[in-house]
This record gives C-alpha cells, structure tokens and sequence, in this order.
C-alpha cells in the first residue's frame, strides 16, 4: 500500500488512520496517542485555549476529527475594554440629557444600550472560547457560537483574498483579525483574536496552498 504524498503541508484528515491491512502496534515502536492526530503548531497555538468549547446539547454540531486551533485570551480583554466603553458612554449620556431636560424618556435608550453590553459581556468568555479553525488537507474549517452555531468550510482553492486587520486596542494587545474572501459572499470567514504572528503565519500558509490548488485547476 502506497501513501499519496501531501504537498501541501497540511494535516490530512486520514493520516495515522489504521486500516485492515496494518499490523497492530505493539513493542517500543507502536505510536503513541499523539501521532494519531497531527501534532499541535507552535505559532499557531501559542497562547490560545486549550479546549473548544460545545454546547452541552446532543444535536450540537460535531467537531469531527483533526486538531482544531483557537483563538487568544486577549481577544475576550479586547472585546471587554470595547464593550464595557459603549456602556459606561451609553449610561453617561442618558443622564446627561435626563439631568438637563428634566425628561426621563432618555433613560429608555440608554437602559437598552446598557442592557445588551451587559449581556454581551457575560456571555463573552463562552463565546470565545468556541471560536476555532481546522486545516485540512482542501479546505478551512472554521467553526463558532453556543445558541447559535455556524460552522463553514472554505476550499483553497476558491480564496480570493486573505486580509489581516487590527484596531488601536488589537495592536495594543498584539492581537489581529484575519478575513478569508471567496466568490461566494456567505462562505467568507473572519477570524478573530488571533496572535499577529499567527495571523502572519495562517495568512503565508494560505496564500501558498491556495496558488497550489488554482494552478492545479
């Protein structure tokens, strides 16, 4: 039995998979739990979470198999400094005009604003931690949400654009968001948090397999 080289470099979805043929491993060269999976990538996983995280239902979405990557803990500050920002702003401002009107009717907005920050960032450090991405060997995977799921697969080969962007608050945390553009508006992904090296590193990595598959064409 003959192995299909990959020249893309990426993990493929069958690789360490036993089949009939294979003899059991035994003795000091069998594989050990980690060479079933590929293994973990320096650049990529540095500083992330280490579990994604799935919502307790039985009729969730399933991972499948391969190593799925995450985004940084800094992505959850970033996202609280923001938020909690346009609340304090919101609540400011209502009260400003309540106090110089004399009219309540400011407190409605300013109530509402507050209540959706609010519920924003309690649900904040859930949701990040479901964020995450897979490279398989044709497409990424990226997945994310608790109530409400999406997970899209995007193939190399239909990449038109991959775009790193990173506001004042992004750079100050070393952090960066990187968008995969297609040709097909509803299988765009952006994913966000990502450590600035890694996006570098994901955006080289994709550039590279996509020219790949489109020359392949």
């Amino acid at each position: 039995m003959t192995n299909t080289p990959n020249p893309t470099g990426l993990p493929s979805r069958d690789s360490g998979s036993p089949t009939a043929t294979d003899p059991a491993p035994t003795g000091p060269t069998a594989m050990d739990a980690a060479a079933v999976q590929p293994p973990a990538d320096e650049v990529l996983d540095a500083g992330t979470y280490d579990r994604l995280r799935e919502p307790r239902s039985e009729n969730r979405l399933p991972l499948g198999d391969g190593v799925w990557h995450q985004i940084s803990p800094r992505y959850v500050t970033v996202q609280l400094i923001s938020t909690g920002a346009v609340l304090v702003l919101a609540v400011a401002a209502a009260l400003v005009v309540w106090f110089v009107t004399g009219m309540p009717w400011p407190l409605i907005p300013g109530g509402v604003v507050a209540i959706i920050c609010l519920w924003t960032l309690a649900i904040l450090p859930r949701q990040a931690r479901a964020y995450g991405y897979q490279l398989r060997t044709d497409d990424l995977v990226f997945r994310r949400g608790i109530l409400w799921q999406r997970m899209v697969a995007v193939p190399y080969g239909r990449m038109q654009l991959v775009d790193i962007t990173h506001g004042p608050l992004d750079r100050g945390f070393g952090i960066a968001q990187l968008k995969l553009v297609t040709a097909a508006a509803t299988t765009g992904v952006t994913i966000p948090g990502l450590r600035q090296d890694a996006a570098e590193r994901l955006r080289d990595t994709l550039i590279a397999v996509a020219e790949t598959r489109r020359t392949g064409l």
